[in-house]
């Protein structure tokens, strides 16, 4: 019996671990790869070694960073009616010295990972200061809290430029600040609809139609961005900017009517066609830039 008790005890653990890690937000990290599909490297086996490790990198990161706001919102979260049983430290699933070790434990990889991709690492030492200052400061200051999330997704794309050691069109860049900026408005929006102002001290700042205003000029900039960049840079890509339009399109919908959006990944994994949209733009997209093919 205690035997069994034990045994439970250590695998509920370990499946608490994991969930603090958030493995689930890992998708967000696909943005490292955007330099891998946009260079036409995906078909040279170095290049996508180094943007998958790259890509490893990061979500290590992440889970650093989810792990420092758990620790630092664990108290915030034990009086939250959803947090208190969803966050593993809040829970009381997972000791925070364990959390603590496995943070550690993060921060050992990217340590490591130094003597290989040392740019890389460098861009990745930046986001995890970015979001040590999200978490500490930033993200009680209105509209700074939106463009730190933004900024965060914009290193990912940097990271992966690193780990080929390729440039990037400046049009990526901004293409991906404003998309971010729609998901975190979005997502800000989403938190005053279903949980109230209570649910984060930010929120207090916001309005649901100054968020909505937020969203629809990001959305806008990311659409016009990315249709420039495409006609400038990658003029075979022009199929995918419908493509583009309907997910702009599918994600409203989904935040709008069916209470989506307070988690991107949970959106976009919920939604069969939002992530079938997905799919498609990435095969159209190493379709049209299939080395061989223009």
């Amino acid at each position: 019996m205690n035997g069994t008790a034990v045994s439970g005890f250590h695998i509920g653990q370990l499946f608490g671990l994991i969930k603090l890690m958030r493995p689930k937000q890992w998708v967000k990290n696909g943005f490292v790869l955007a330099p891998l599909v946009f260079t036409g490297e995906f078909l040279e086996p170095g290049s996508v070694s180094d943007a998958l490790l790259a890509m490893f990198l990061f979500c290590m990161a992440a889970s650093a960073t989810y792990i420092v706001n758990d620790l630092h919102d664990i108290e915030h979260d034990r009086k939250h009616p959803t947090k208190s049983r969803t966050r593993p430290l809040a829970a009381g699933t997972v000791p925070v010295p364990m959390a603590l070790a496995l943070l550690g434990m993060l921060y050992v990889v990217q340590i490591w990972a130094w003597f290989i991709m040392p740019k890389v690492v460098l861009v990745i030492a930046a986001y995890l200061a970015l979001n040590i200052a999200y978490t500490f400061v930033l993200k009680h200051q209105p509209v700074v809290d939106i463009f730190t999330i933004a900024i965060g997704f914009v290193l990912r794309v940097y990271a992966g430029a690193m780990a080929l050691a390729v440039p990037v069109s400046d049009w990526m860049f901004v293409t991906t600040l404003c998309l971010a900026l729609y998901l975190a408005a979005v997502k800000r929006r989403q938190e005053l609809s279903l949980s109230g102002k209570d649910s984060r001290k930010v929120l207090e700042k916001y309005s649901v139609s100054l968020v909505d205003r937020y969203a629809e000029m990001s959305a806008t900039g990311a659409l016009v961005f990315y249709s420039m960049f495409v006609m400038s840079a990658k003029p075979q890509l022009v199929i995918t900017v419908p493509l583009v339009l309907f997910g702009l399109f599918r994600y409203w919908y989904v935040v709008e009517e069916l209470d989506a959006g307070e988690s991107p990944t949970d959106a976009l994994l919920a939604d069969w066609q939002l992530l079938l949209t997905v799919v498609l733009w990435v095969a159209v997209c190493g379709w049209a830039l299939w080395p061989g093919r223009v």
